[in-house]
């Protein structure tokens, strides 16, 4: 009859472990495959946020570019004030870009010339906004927006990484409580085997999933 309950015992033992062997294995499948999309999500926001730096220096070098000529314009309309040459400092205002005029109309209005208080110049004045400026900020706020998805994606990637390696603990004991002659450890093994299989059911549970 002992012989018998033992043999039964036995079997038992081992559809447990055959079952926690077959769920694991799909869990791990599952949570390499998890691991496989979150990379991928990764490298294309990774090369999509590059794509917007890109942007972003382009857009700046031509506000660069706007500016320096705004500058060149400007310091002839500077001298020409400086020698009362009333001709150029016209000829030198006709030529001011749209975007500049804004901002010179304002600091001609605070009156520079005898208003200490006044900036310095009309590049100084928020009103300045030379064109390709505004879209390099933006291009460089969805860089950062993009990037830091990038690193999440990393990361929840790395979490499914860990899983398949807690997964890979839970077949290495089942396999090894098949092996171990002692019923108390073998079935020791297998309510460790089973827990750790559950603890990481889980937590895949928890994680966000990208299918």
């Amino acid at each position: 009859m002992a012989a018998e309950t033992e043999e039964h015992a036995g079997r038992v033992r081992e559809t447990i472990v055959v079952i926690v062997l077959s769920l694991t294995a799909v869990l791990t499948a599952w949570s390499g495959f998890e691991s496989s999309k979150w990379g991928g999500s990764m490298s294309t926001n990774f090369s999509k946020a590059s794509t917007q730096r890109i942007e972003a220096s382009r857009q700046a070098a031509h506000a660069d570019a706007a500016r320096a000529t705004d500058l060149q314009i400007f310091g002839i309309y500077l001298e020409a004030v400086a020698q009362d040459d009333q001709k150029l400092a016209q000829f030198a205002e006709d030529r001011f870009t749209p975007h500049f005029v804004v901002a010179f109309d304002e600091w001609t209005a605070m009156k520079p010339l005898t208003n200490a208080s006044a900036p310095q110049s009309p590049f100084a004045l928020d009103a300045y906004v030379p064109p390709g400026s505004t879209e390099a900020a933006a291009a460089d706020a969805r860089a950062d927006a993009i990037f830091d998805r990038a690193v999440s994606d990393n990361a929840r990637g790395d979490r499914y990484t860990l899983m398949t390696v807690l997964f890979a603990l839970v077949l290495f004991f089942a396999a090894i409580a098949t092996r171990i002659r002692s019923h108390l450890l073998s079935w020791t093994l297998v309510g460790m085997t089973a827990t750790l299989m559950l603890v990481g059911i889980v937590f895949l549970a928890l994680l966000p999933k990208l299918i």
